[in-house]
């Protein structure tokens, strides 16, 4: 069986291999599995390309005899008008042919296969595409299809299948029907002769380098076709058709093993934090246990293992309780006593959770002392030229805070409202986009300063790691607070943002909680090392078996 038959025959091998789990019998890893479909694609094109994909047949026309049909094409569209007349291009040397080709084949410029059409001044602004119309138009965006527009003079009319190529952006798309092109950076390319399926093919096997949103269109032009005979482009292109829709199969079952394993953990976590009694948490652990290889297999996955081990750190099922510790009730009475907490009138949720004895609530409001943030004026040079941090939403991406982006000076806190808080203060964000996705917060390691986007609590008598880790344990229910305004900026709701009840432990058991939840989360943090690790290795290895299949 020669090497060709070998390759398209054991597509489910290839496949196999480069979609191998990190770890043999363990659940769906979207990232990994999603490029080892991509390698797939790439393995495909390149085979296709080199021509080990089909077997070749004797009895085809060669290569030699379709180029001089070619030759012939183009005098007569010359003749025509159709196209002008090019300079002739100097003959490819053996230096330039990067690998060997099939007897049948021959490398070609690319520029000598195909003749470009002009629009003729017949582009459409992007601003004058419309949602519904009579006429497509296509132009290099990444969608197939950019719009519709009703100007009929514009309208281009095809002499068969053409290939857009985006000058700006390097997308490549497959038009067989007459349409209205898009503003600069639109390139149309009809082949000579080919198959123009073919020709699609074998650009999309280009790897062109990126050059941002400059031009790529005589990067491309410098490139050697690799041209077989036109009867093997007709079957290269319906065994590639056929080993895409294969693709196009593993994506969408990993589409759909990714969303089946998340709703599986999501269930199964959930369970943790239902469960009544210690002897169903017990249970509900040991279930877990026995099919952790299979639930705990991807990053976002561990990520939800961690949120729920904050859940239950605050639920008070992480460590068991004390009933000589003094109780949170003791604890917050001191504290009201000294503190000035802000004055909250309004409740606007019921306990969310049965207390374990010897914990009381505690609105987030009633914490501690709340301090604003501000912008020193940018006028004043003096301002921005000092030590102390000046704490964003930006710099908000730890959990421990001692500086920032951007420092204030003494002299900006004498002349503006911007007030010093103290190390071991609450920081959170309170408006601003990042809101629409996560619920920034952090303790201070060193006296801050923060901008307007910024809400902190000054509190003192609380373990500052248990604090911090509390707040992060109902980031779910501080998002749902946020509100979308018309312009688009997020923004907690403040009277709800305050007035959110939150459980707290004696002082000792505050410190176990966070002792165990340092613990667990080291391990969760070395699994997922480990699974990165895995992933880099299984990645290493699709990678050399494109290039030992293609060498």
């Amino acid at each position: 069986m020669n090497t060709i038959t070998t390759i398209t025959d054991n597509l489910e091998l290839w496949t196999s291999a480069l979609l191998s789990k990190s770890t043999a019998g363990r659940g769906s890893n979207g990232k990994l599995e999603a490029y080892g479909i991509k390698k797939l694609r790439e393995l495909i094109l390149e085979l296709a390309v080199r021509g080990k994909l089909v077997p070749q047949d004797p009895n085809d026309e060669p290569a030699s005899a379709l180029l001089q049909r070619i030759a012939q094409e183009k005098a007569r569209l010359i003749k025509e008008g159709v196209i002008r007349r090019e300079p002739c291009h100097s003959e490819i040397i053996d230096e330039e042919r990067p690998y060997q080709l099939p007897t049948s084949w021959g490398w070609v410029r690319l520029t000598d296969v195909y003749y470009s059409i002009s629009p003729s001044g017949k582009k459409l602004k992007s601003s004058e595409i419309i949602n519904v119309g009579t006429y497509p138009v296509v132009d290099q965006g990444q969608s197939y299809i950019a719009g519709y527009t009703n100007e009929a003079g514009l309208l281009i009319t095809i002499p068969g299948p053409v290939i857009i190529f985006g000058d700006h952006t390097t997308e490549i798309k497959y038009v067989d029907f007459d349409f209205v092109a898009g503003a600069d950076g639109t390139k149309i390319l009809r082949p000579y002769l080919m198959c123009e399926r073919f020709f699609y093919t074998y650009l999309k096997s280009y790897k062109l380098e990126d050059r941002g949103y400059t031009r790529h269109f005589k990067v491309l032009n410098e490139n050697l076709m690799a041209l077989p005979p036109l009867a093997e482009q007709y079957r290269i292109v319906a065994k590639v058709d056929e080993l895409m829709a294969l693709c196009d199969q593993l994506e969408q079952q990993q589409t759909n093993n990714i969303e089946a394993h998340q709703t599986l953990v999501e269930v199964v976590l959930g369970t943790l934090t239902s469960v009544e009694s210690p002897q169903e948490l017990t249970e509900a652990w040991n279930r877990i246990g026995d099919h952790f290889d299979t639930l705990f297999t991807t990053e976002q996955s561990i990520d939800q293992l961690k949120q729920t081990i904050l859940q239950l750190a605050v639920m008070g099922k992480l460590v068991p309780q004390d009933p000589d510790d003094e109780p949170a009730s003791v604890l917050l009475k001191k504290l009201k006593s000294k503190l000035k907490p802000k004055k909250l009138s309004a409740d606007y949720e019921d306990a969310p959770f049965k207390l374990p004895t010897g914990w009381a609530w505690l609105r987030l409001g009633e914490l501690g002392e709340i301090f604003g943030g501000g912008t020193p004026s940018k006028s004043n040079p003096k301002f921005w030229c000092g030590q102390i941090p000046w704490v964003s939403p930006k710099d908000m991406k730890v959990d421990f805070i001692s500086s920032s982006q951007d420092t204030i000076s003494e002299e900006a806190l004498n002349g503006s409202a911007v007030k010093l808080i103290p190390a071991g203060s609450l920081l959170i964000v309170v408006r601003g986009m990042i809101l629409a996705h996560s619920f920034p917060v952090a303790i201070t390691r060193a006296p801050v300063t923060v901008n307007q986007d910024m809400k902190a609590i000054v509190f003192s008598g609380f373990d500052q790691n248990f604090v911090l880790l509390m707040v992060k344990a109902f980031k779910d229910s501080f998002v749902a607070m946020v509100d979308l305004s018309t312009h688009g900026t997020c923004k907690l709701v403040s009277e709800k943002l305050w007035a959110k009840k939150l459980p707290i432990p004696p002082l000792a058991e505050q410190h176990h909680i966070v002792a165990k939840v340092d613990e667990l989360m080291s391990l969760c943090d070395a699994l997922k090392a480990r699974l990165a690790a895995a992933q880099t290795t299984q990645i290493h290895l699709a990678d050399t078996i494109v290039e030992q299949a293609v060498a």
